[in-house]
């Protein structure tokens, strides 16, 4: 009775093996977790792929620096320049956009800088600053820290010279919307994390539709020359997922309050 028992129990073992899902690490920013999109990716990749999906939330600096470090096998960020430097470095293989959405500025629904009537967000930056109404930055090196940075460049004002109405505080996307919430204070966001976000409190979206608040997410597989240890084979099939028409129609099918959070754009190749 005893060889039945064990060629069973190896069998059963071997076939569990065959039917466990096989992990990949992905480094994912902050608004893109805090957007809800995760929530209705993860299921799908780990049905269609079998692949656990392990997602390390920071921002796009900190997701940057984990692919450097080869601690993840592929990161989903958005800020070109950082993309673009990173699979330069030789630790990201290649660049493949997904989808985007846009930034937008949020803040009290009286607007005291009256952002509202600005033209542009450049302009928008300019009256939050001339009259100094408290605004929440991030602060973190995070795609959305950088985009504002780089806002606060075209508007020819620099933060470090900025009084205590500017608050960096070093934090992700839905941590730094509260701390405006509790502030009643002007922010930069992504409007899928707006959408998504609840403790809106006496808060508006102001200003939008500026073309230099698009906001575009990339995926990059980190490369497995410089990090043998990666997965390279689930990053790569991972992608060709994220590129398909399955993919498409759960990205453009997410909406809050029948407002689409992202558009897919990826180029078949």
């Amino acid at each position: 009775m005893t060889r039945p028992i064990l060629a069973l129990t190896a069998i059963a073992t071997l076939f569990g093996a065959q039917t466990q899902a096989e992990e990949m690490k992905m480094a994912v920013t902050t608004s893109f977790e805090n957007s809800g999109l995760a929530d209705v990716l993860l299921p799908a990749i780990k049905t269609d792929l079998d692949i656990d999906l392990q997602l390390l939330v920071v921002g796009t600096g900190q997701a940057i620096e984990l692919g450097n470090n080869g601690d993840v096998d592929a990161v989903l960020v958005h800020s070109r320049a950082a993309e673009e430097a990173f699979v330069a470095s030789g630790n990201g293989t290649h660049r493949r956009e997904i989808m985007y959405n846009d930034f937008v500025l949020i803040g009290p629904n009286t607007d005291p800088a009256s952002i509202a009537q600005t033209e542009t967000a450049a302009g928008a930056l300019q009256a939050i600053a001339a009259v100094e109404a408290e605004f929440v930055s991030r602060g973190d090196d995070s795609g959305t820290h950088k985009a504002e940075l780089g806002l606060w460049k075209t508007a020819e004002l620099d933060p470090a010279t900025f009084g205590p109405w500017y608050k960096a505080v070093g934090a992700g996307m839905g941590a730094a919307l509260n701390t405006a919430s509790g502030l009643n204070a002007y922010i930069l966001a992504d409007r899928a994390s707006w959408l998504n976000f609840g403790n809106k409190g006496d808060l508006a979206l102001l200003f939008a539709g500026d073309p230099a608040l698009f906001n575009q997410y990339a995926y990059i597989p980190v490369s497995p020359e410089a990090h043998p240890g990666v997965r390279n084979d689930l990053a790569m099939k991972l992608e060709g997922w994220l590129v398909s028409d399955a993919a498409k129609d759960l990205i453009e099918a997410y909406e809050i309050g029948g407002e689409p959070l992202f558009v897919f754009n990826a180029a078949a190749e």
